[in-house]
């Protein structure tokens, strides 16, 4: 069904580690860890992963599953920008 150079399987795999991360976050290390003091830490860990996929996605000239990863990318960073700042 999904070709290797998909704009839509590049922004499922850039979806897969910020929601990851938020699920593990939210859920798992919700009890008082270490993440709890620096609460964005999860997702730019997450962002560095997609930037990683990009990587890996570009050396491999998959272009249309980079955009994908990389539009993927900068909405989680702009939502992730959004919703930790503090006015």
């Amino acid at each position: 069904m999904f070709k290797k150079n998909n704009l839509f399987l590049g922004i499922l795999y850039g979806f897969a580690a910020p929601v990851l991360a938020w699920v593990i976050f939210a859920v798992v290390l919700n009890n008082g860890s270490f993440f709890l003091d620096k609460p964005a830490a999860p997702y730019l860990i997450a962002l560095a992963l997609n930037l990683v996929m990009l990587r890996f996605s570009a050396r491999a000239h998959l272009d249309k599953t980079s955009n994908g990863i990389m539009i993927t990318t900068f909405v989680c960073t702009l939502l992730i920008f959004v919703f930790k700042m503090h006015i």
